[in-house]
């Protein structure tokens, strides 16, 4: 026996099965960031005072770079998984949510791409 109208099941409202997936991602981001905020404040706190030459050689190390490339790649996923949610919550005009939803992951992927870009021009010694 169901509880829904017959109404309800026509118009199909309810659940549409795939917020379980949404949520287990931004649980999953948020401990990736709690371990590589830890890592990169950490890492910071020992750098204290270093020069711009010291903390250039830090982030050449494959360790450094390779996690620095994983908190902003992190943190870019995070952001883009948290803003939809805000997005679909708060924005009721369906064609203007889907455009600040393209412009937020548009926006996310750029920032993304220029953060990992400036890690591996530091971590490779590009000259600027």
């Amino acid at each position: 026996m169901s509880l829904s109208s017959p109404l309800r099941r026509v118009l199909g409202f309810g659940s549409a099965r795939g917020g379980s997936a949404h949520w287990y991602s931004q649980r999953v981001t948020g401990l990736a960031l709690v371990l590589l905020g830890s890592w990169f404040v950490l890492s910071l706190a020992c750098l204290g005072g270093a020069t711009h030459e010291h903390v250039s050689e830090w982030l050449s190390s494959p360790t450094s770079s390779t996690l620095m490339v994983l908190l902003v790649l992190v943190v870019a996923w995070h952001a883009a998984l948290g803003l939809q949610v805000i997005v679909e919550d708060y924005v009721s005009a369906s064609g203007l949510r889907a455009a600040v939803l393209v412009a937020v992951k548009f926006a996310l992927v750029a920032a993304a791409v220029l953060g990992v870009l400036a890690v591996l021009r530091i971590a490779l010694g590009v000259a600027a």
